[in-house]
């Protein structure tokens, strides 16, 4: 059996949870959700980088569906477009019962597994979607959010982003307190996309294990997307696990100097970098045509997952690729079709099927599985917080 075969044939069993894919931002932003206008039982290859039919190629048997929305959405409408958010997720859920499932803990997401249908759960993509409320944060929760990210590329008022100016040092002391709530109601704290500083005070904070839920190695790629190998190293200790991304500029080098060039193009047209729209698009592959894309490959993403396997421990890795929230994507992991390329890759180098389980599959489940049990234990001894940000932090 050649390694892509044996890669099919192990994602039969350990099919991949994927961390993070945007793609309820991308049907807001291309059809305002008319999913009559975007059905993703077709092959969507052209428009998006995800449908049903490519994620069962791809061996998808868990997606963390990103509620996501822009970090320059604040206050109350940051809150009502993270509903629509919601929404949409419920929609796709109802639209497609015998391909999609609502997941809302571990033991949901291996039912759904036996059944043979994707376990779709989601994560809150930046704390300004939560607009400083404690109490927003539980309805989205209830809601079934069960990651929230705790900031996107702009910083909010009690926590650092990794792509802007430091303000609060890491976290707040409501920040802080934001992370001991997500423990007690059984939220994942997920730590892409902050300052460093936050990721260590988040650490520092928790006790339940957390997740990098798109993000790879510094080391590797030296971006402040990435983790820290000090961080990585923690994750033992916390019971966390970092899920490694495909986006290109987090990943190659050279990828870097390039994207920043494609954003500045964007901005030049009057547009948001992180536009997908039909627009949005075509300015990023004129820009693409015009100045040849440095290439990321499989082989890239296995770098990051090679060294994040020796840093942290390969009980605390999987994979978060980001599809849909990305313009450029690495040669063979172009579109959610694409993990069997990835998961050939690591078996040339040599990694065993159990490993590849845990990376695939377990590691995920597991996490997910121990936040539930802080949160039993947490939620017998301490009732909601009702603090606020100007209580904690004297603003």
């Amino acid at each position: 059996m050649d390694n892509l075969a044996e890669a099919r044939s192990l994602l039969e069993d350990h099919p991949v949870v994927d961390g993070h894919n945007d793609l309820p931002w991308a049907l807001r932003a291309q059809v305002r959700y008319d999913l009559d206008r975007l059905d993703i039982a077709d092959d969507q290859t052209g428009r998006l980088h995800t449908d049903i039919p490519r994620l069962r190629a791809g061996g998808v048997g868990a997606q963390f569906w990103s509620v996501f929305v822009r970090s320059d959405y604040t206050g109350d409408e940051a809150v009502s477009a993270t509903l629509e958010q919601i929404d949409v997720v419920g929609q796709l859920l109802a639209r497609y019962p015998g391909d999609l499932v609502r997941a809302l803990t571990a033991d949901d997401m291996e039912a759904a597994r036996a059944d043979g249908r994707i376990a779709s759960l989601m994560g809150a993509e930046g704390g300004h979607s939560i607009n400083n409320s404690l109490a927003t944060l539980r309805a989205l929760y209830a809601l079934g959010v069960r990651y929230m990210t705790l900031t996107h590329n702009d910083n909010n008022d009690w926590a650092d982003s990794a792509t802007d100016q430091p303000r609060v040092g890491g976290l707040s002391a409501f920040g802080r307190e934001v992370v001991r709530e997500m423990n007690r109601i059984g939220m994942l704290v997920d730590l892409s996309h902050v300052a460093a500083t936050t990721m260590r005070d988040a650490l520092d904070t928790s006790v339940a294990p957390v997740v990098f839920s798109h993000s790879s190695a510094r080391a590797v790629c030296d971006h402040p997307r990435n983790v820290p190998d000090d961080i990585l190293e923690r994750l033992p200790a916390n019971g966390g696990v970092a899920m490694a991304t495909f986006v290109p500029k987090f990943i190659l080098p050279a990828a870097v100097a390039w994207t920043a060039a494609a954003d500045e193009n964007m901005k030049a047209h009057g547009l948001h970098p992180l536009d997908t729209t039909e627009a949005g698009m075509k300015v990023q592959r004129a820009f693409a045509a015009a100045n040849p894309q440095p290439m990321a490959t499989a082989s890239t993403v296995a770098d990051h997952l090679d060294h994040m396997r020796e840093a942290a421990g390969v009980d605390h890795i999987g994979i978060g690729g980001d599809f849909d929230g990305t313009a450029f994507t690495p040669a063979g992991l172009d579109d959610v079709a694409g993990y069997p390329n990835l998961v050939a890759e690591l078996l040339r180098r040599g990694w065993s099927k159990p490993d590849l389980a845990k990376l695939t599959w377990q590691n995920a489940v597991r996490v997910l599985r121990d936040a539930e049990s802080v949160a039993r234990d947490l939620g017998s001894v301490h009732g909601p917080s009702n603090a606020t940000l100007e209580s904690l932090d004297a603003v």
